[in-house]
């Protein structure tokens, strides 16, 4: 008699259904560490606007802030800001690791001074994304930061402008 060594087919499959266990227990841990990799990404980058507006402001700037003075926040100013090399290239489009980022100012005037207002938005969100899921979200979280320097976040909704403080779902960040 020829004797026979090897696995059987039902020893493959379980040694395949357990690998399988193993990766739908794995995969989640694996992106959402990806996104919490993304939003503390985001908040550094935005602490590197904040320090790149300060010098801005202090030597080329005049007194004021780069950044576009009506509308919405966008990478117009983070453009300006790196055509000094205040921050990097990647920052300067506007997009890096899975947020957008955009700022905004506001001009000195006799009766104010000059402000700025900065945000950071995940490229894809479970609610406010185009079709994205929890699975594919590269953040959770809104980011923003203003003259201050104070990080404030927001996990239920965008943070559209320097008109944060009317908004009941931004609170600052605490670290």
């Amino acid at each position: 008699m020829k004797s026979q060594k090897g696995f059987s087919l039902i020893e493959l499959l379980i040694v395949v259904v357990i690998i399988g266990i193993i990766a739908a227990i794995a995969i989640p841990n694996l992106l959402s560490s990806r996104r919490a990799a993304n939003e503390a990404s985001a908040i550094t980058t935005l602490r590197n606007i904040h320090s790149a507006q300060a010098t801005y402001q202090s030597t080329t700037g005049s007194g004021n802030y780069a950044g576009v003075t009506s509308g919405a926040p966008d990478a117009t100013g983070l453009a300006t800001l790196n055509t000094l090399n205040l921050v990097d290239t990647i920052v300067a489009t506007g997009t890096k690791s899975g947020y957008t980022f955009g700022i905004s100012a506001v001009t000195a005037s006799a009766g104010a001074p000059a402000s700025y207002f900065g945000v950071a938005a995940p490229v894809t969100h479970p609610t406010y994304g185009a079709g994205a899921s929890q699975i594919t979200a590269t953040g959770t979280k809104f980011f923003a930061i203003s003259t201050e320097g104070v990080i404030y976040l927001s996990a239920t909704a965008p943070i559209p402008d320097s008109n944060w403080a009317a908004n009941t779902s931004v609170s600052p960040l605490n670290n």
